[in-house]
């Protein structure tokens, strides 16, 4: 069980307070600047498939710590978990989240033969629509915006009105992966291809403190130029074939192809745009498809946002004071 809960439970129950002798060794932060003061922060939740569930435990740590979240930026899998936070069905998606086994994942993707994708998505949009059919994104009450970007002409597309449903799948279908969203003309596909970190989308609407989430930032750190040559000698090439190799398969290198393109573009965008600050959960050994892995996920994300409480109160301390 994760240590969040845990620590709510106790609190409840009053034991947890640092002025009980008997409490146990809780670390607190007593505000310098009145709660009602401090200003809001804007969350840019990025993508990374399977690691997205790292931002479930990232709100759970935010709201545990009182700390308010004026709006939300999502891309990805970023959207669907900031979408349904908003929407107040983060328990719901939690749940779901955990009861994922390999044999449960595959129930739910629907095979598609000569579609654009290597699967319909419908199974996991009935899914959705248990909990979230009928709802717009401007019914939400703060505002969310659901990155994706159009397959025709490369655009980045902010989708900030219309079918929660509809955003949150535009955002998340993974080309190749999951069939195109066709909404009003535009053919839409996952946003990580344009804005993996969408922490200029909050800046465009002027939030005066930006968190992003990367999920991303250890999978390969820096990215390096190496000399290489094609030639081989006799020697080398006796080495080379009794050297052992794991080969990818096309799904593998696929998902490789996709890990680098959005780290890639992640550091570029983020490099010219910061964020005031980053939370960096390290998720390198979670694969994009391990979904059944939301556990540690989860689990990693809140202790990562755990220890980063003290920077972002501080920041906000800061902001308030400006």
């Amino acid at each position: 069980m994760l240590s969040w809960s845990l620590n709510r439970q106790s609190s409840e129950a009053g034991i947890s307070d640092p002025s009980n002798p008997a409490s146990p060794d809780v670390k607190t932060l007593p505000p310098t600047t009145p709660a009602a003061k401090r200003p809001k922060l804007a969350l840019a939740l990025g993508g990374g498939a399977a690691r997205g569930w790292a931002h479930i435990g990232v709100l759970r740590a935010l709201d545990e710590a009182g700390i308010e979240i004026g709006m939300v930026a999502g891309t990805s899998i970023g959207a669907l978990v900031g979408g349904c936070y908003l929407a107040g069905k983060l328990d719901e998606l939690e749940g779901f989240a955990r009861s994922l086994t390999m044999r449960r994942i595959a129930s739910l993707l629907d095979l598609t033969i000569g579609g654009s994708g290597l699967f319909g998505g419908m199974r996991l949009t009935k899914r959705m629509q248990e909990h979230l059919e009928g709802l717009n994104v401007e019914d939400l009450d703060r505002p969310f915006v659901a990155v994706a970007a159009e397959v025709n002409t490369g655009h980045e597309v902010w989708i900030a009105s219309g079918s929660l449903i509809t955003a949150l799948r535009a955002s998340y279908a993974l080309p190749g992966i999951f069939e195109p969203i066709r909404s009003n003309h535009r053919t839409l596909v996952d946003g990580a291809l344009v804005n993996p970190v969408p922490v200029s989308v909050c800046r465009a609407y002027e939030q005066p403190l930006v968190v992003a989430v990367n999920l991303n930032y250890d999978l390969y750190g820096r990215s390096a130029v190496v000399r290489h040559s094609a030639s081989l000698s006799p020697s080398e090439v006796q080495k080379q074939e009794h050297a052992p190799y794991a080969k990818l398969g096309m799904t593998g290198v696929m998902v490789q192809a996709f890990n680098i393109i959005q780290d890639r573009i992640a550091r570029a965008r983020l490099a010219g745009d910061p964020p005031d600050i980053s939370v960096q959960p390290r998720l390198s050994d979670i694969g994009l498809s391990e979904f059944h892995r939301a556990g540690e996920a989860i689990e990693r994300g809140y202790e990562e946002t755990k220890a980063r409480l003290p920077e972002l109160q501080r920041m906000q301390d800061v902001f308030a004071g400006s």
